[in-house]
């Protein structure tokens, strides 16, 4: 088993880009959640946030296709679901941005976290446009998923982000690459860095989100950060399990997902 999950891959990764970063979640203290907390520790990440609930942490059953690429089979959500008390929110303003998911069930606290900080927010695979108007208007980075799009179904979804009021909008493509737009006025692309040895794609996206969050945050050329963040995805490629910090499956945990 391996700790992982969009927002905590990209806590993670943008602490080994040279960032500052914390990760604010919910876990049981099992040993799923004991791994989770670790691997945040060993890879420099404020843990301060985490906290730990009676119950199981959330976990996904996840296999690879003959390519190496994920294919999401089963999962519980745990105890990762809660509710941000005012403490937390007012904690967001000491950062630079916050970032959040599409599945992190906070989208009721998003005026609050925009209004906080700098919000970061993964739509994934989500191509809602009521979602993505709803959103958008909060967001200074939306990141979309388009790697099964077509070009014309992409630069739609693209065109979706823009015009919701995002100030920048994010669709990573897989293979074919991504687009990054400042508010529908300037744009940027890069293509996919080609990777050696792929064995799990897991986590690839969230590098490459990670590393665009911290170089829009920098004021870095957007030229520079895109290959960077092609690379380092790239790099993720070959790595088990997003980030690493592997520990075997106990029975316990084993039992609910044979």
């Amino acid at each position: 088993m391996f700790p992982g999950g969009n927002t905590l891959n990209v806590s993670v990764f943008a602490s080994r880009f040279g960032a500052d970063s914390a990760y604010m979640g919910q876990v049981a203290p099992d040993d799923a959640g004991k791994t989770i907390a670790n691997a945040l520790w060993e890879e420099g990440v404020d843990t301060s946030g985490l906290r730990f609930a009676t119950g199981r942490t959330a976990f996904c059953v996840i296999g690879h296709d003959t390519d190496g690429d994920r294919v999401f089979l089963s999962s519980d959500l745990g105890v990762s679901r809660f509710d941000p008390s005012p403490e937390d929110v007012s904690r967001l303003e000491a950062f630079d941005a916050v970032h959040v998911g599409a599945t992190s069930g906070l989208d009721a606290y998003v005026p609050a976290f925009a209004a906080a900080t700098r919000l970061s927010y993964d739509f994934s695979t989500h191509t809602d446009p009521n979602h993505i108007r709803h959103i958008g208007p909060s967001c200074y980075l939306s990141v979309l998923s388009a790697g099964s799009l077509d070009d014309d179904e992409s630069e739609a979804l693209l065109a979706r982000s823009e015009a919701s009021g995002s100030t920048w909008s994010l669709v990573t493509r897989g293979t074919k690459g991504a687009v990054l737009s400042r508010g529908g006025t300037q744009r940027w692309s890069s293509g996919a860095h080609p990777a050696t040895g792929v064995i799990d794609t897991l986590g690839a996206g969230d590098t490459f989100c990670a590393r665009v969050l911290v170089g829009l945050l920098r004021q870095e050329n957007p030229d520079s950060f895109l290959s960077q963040a092609a690379v380092a995805a790239a790099h993720t490629c070959m790595t088990f399990g997003a980030f690493g910090h592997g520990e075997p499956i106990t029975p316990e945990i084993a039992a609910p997902i044979r």
